[in-house]
C-alpha cells in the first residue's frame, strides 16, 4: 500500500472514531434530557400560581350539609338489635357478602351514565376496605408517620397494601410537597370520589368542602320516592405512594383511574353503604345510608407527583377545599351485621358480573 494510501485510511479512522464519540456523547444527553423532561413534566404544576377563578357570585352549594336530627350518627344496636341501615367501608374480597338484609341495589355502571358528577375527592390514611391479598393485615409501609399521630391521637390508620419493598429507592426516597399535607412516600392511601345527581355539576361551584355541601347542593330536587342509593355514590380506589415520576396520573381530582392497560379499575366491588370516617365504628353508625360504593379491589402504585398535583388542583377551586388536603382517618372495617347483603364484582378483563354467594369468603 503506498504512503498516500496509508495516510487517507488513517485519516478515515480518525473521522470514524470521532463520529463514533459524537454519536456516543449524543445518546448520552438525548437520555439524561429524557429523564429530566420526565421530571420537568411532572414537576411543571409546581412552578405555576394555584389561583382560584375572578370572585364574584355566591356559593350555591354552602351550607347545604343536612342539619336535621335525621342526619346524626345513631347507636348501631339498640337492646340487642340491629338499628343501622347498611355501612361502609366494608370487605371487598372477591366473594365477600355482608349479612344486613337490604331492598338497596347498587349503581352498576360508571356514574356519569346515570348523570352522577363528582362534587368532592379526599382520601384515608391506610384503606378503610378490605381486600385480601392487596389491603389487608399483612400489608405494610413506613411506620413514622402513624407513630407520630397515633401517640398524638390523630388519624386512625386502615390496612396496608402488600407493595412496600424497603430496600426498594422508589417506595423511601422522600418527595418535596409543594400543595398536600402531611403525606408520606411509601404509605396506603383510600382516596373517595364523592358523586351525586344533585350537585353542581359543570359549574364553578361543582367540588365542594366538606363533601355534603356538593352531595346536597340542590338537595330541594328531592322528594320522599328519591333512593339515594341511586343518585349518591362513592368511587374509592386504593394507592401506595411512589417517588417514580413512571407513575404519574394528571388528572386524579376528576375520579377514579380506569385504564385497561394498566389495570387500573377493571376488578371492582359494588354494593351500598353509608359514609365513612373515625367518627363512626361498630358502635356509631352513620345515617347517610343507603349510597352506593364503588371500589377497585386492587392496589395501585401511584407517584407523589400525582397527589402532589390533585392537591394543587383542589387549591385551584372556587370553593375553600384546604381541609380535604391530609389524609383523614380510617373508620374501622365493618362488621358482617352491618354489612349489606348486595355486593356484586365487575371484572371488565373478563365481562363477568357475578352477585357474591351466600356464605362469606
Amino acid at each position: 500500500m503506498s504512503q498516500d494510501n496509508t495516510g487517507k485510511l488513517k485519516s478515515i479512522i480518525a473521522l470514524l472514531c470521532l463520529i463514533s464519540a459524537g454519536l456516543l456523547v449524543s445518546t448520552i444527553v438525548v437520555a439524561t434530557s429524557k429523564r429530566n423532561s420526565e421530571n420537568d413534566v411532572a414537576e411543571t404544576f409546581l412552578m405555576i400560581p394555584t389561583i382560584k377563578p375572578p370572585s364574584g357570585g355566591d356559593n350555591v352549594c354552602m351550607g347545604m350539609k343536612p342539619t336535621e336530627s335525621d342526619y346524626d350518627d345513631f347507636d348501631c344496636m339498640v337492646d340487642d338489635t340491629v338499628k343501622a341501615l347498611e355501612q361502609a367501608g366494608a370487605n371487598v374480597t372477591k366473594g365477600y357478602n355482608g349479612d344486613l338484609e337490604t331492598d338497596a341495589v347498587p349503581i352498576l355502571v360508571p356514574y356519569y351514565q346515570k348523570g352522577l358528577c363528582p362534587v368532592n375527592v379526599h382520601w384515608h390514611l391506610g384503606a378503610e376496605h378490605y381486600s385480601q391479598g392487596e389491603f389487608d393485615d399483612n400489608g405494610s409501609g413506613p411506620s413514622d408517620i402513624h407513630e407520630r399521630r397515633r401517640l398524638a391521637g390523630k388519624e386512625r390508620k386502615g390496612f396496608l397494601c402488600n407493595k412496600y419493598d424497603k430496600d426498594d429507592a422508589k417506595f423511601t426516597k422522600e418527595y418535596d410537597w409543594k400543595h398536600c399535607s402531611g403525606m408520606e412516600v411509601g404509605q396506603t392511601y383510600e382516596v373517595h370520589w364523592p358523586h351525586s345527581t344533585i350537585g353542581a355539576c359543570g359549574t364553578l361551584d361543582q367540588y365542594q368542602t366538606p363533601f355534603y355541601d356538593g352531595v346536597f347542593c340542590f338537595k330541594s330536587l328531592m322528594t320522599p320516592e328519591t333512593k339515594t342509593e341511586e343518585n349518591v355514590g362513592v368511587q374509592a380506589q386504593i394507592f401506595t405512594i411512589v417517588n417514580d415520576e413512571a407513575r404519574y396520573y394528571p388528572d386524579l381530582m376528576r375520579g377514579m383511574i380506569v385504564s385497561e392497560f394498566n389495570a387500573f379499575g377493571q376488578d371492582i366491588a359494588y354494593y351500598t353503604g353509608s359514609t365513612t370516617g373515625t367518627k363512626r365504628d361498630n358502635d356509631k353508625c352513620s345515617a347517610y345510608s343507603p349510597i352506593t360504593w364503588q371500589v377497585d379491589r386492587k392496589c395501585h402504585l401511584i407517584s407523589a407527583s400525582t397527589f402532589d398535583k390533585m392537591c394543587a388542583d383542589m387549591k385551584a377551586q372556587k370553593d375553600d377545599m384546604s381541609d380535604d388536603l391530609h389524609a383523614h382517618g380510617s373508620r374501622e372495617l365493618v362488621l358482617d351485621k352491618y354489612a349489606a347483603n348486595n355486593h356484586v364484582r365487575t371484572s371488565k378483563t373478563t365481562e363477568a358480573t357475578e352477585a357474591a354467594p351466600e356464605d362469606n369468603v
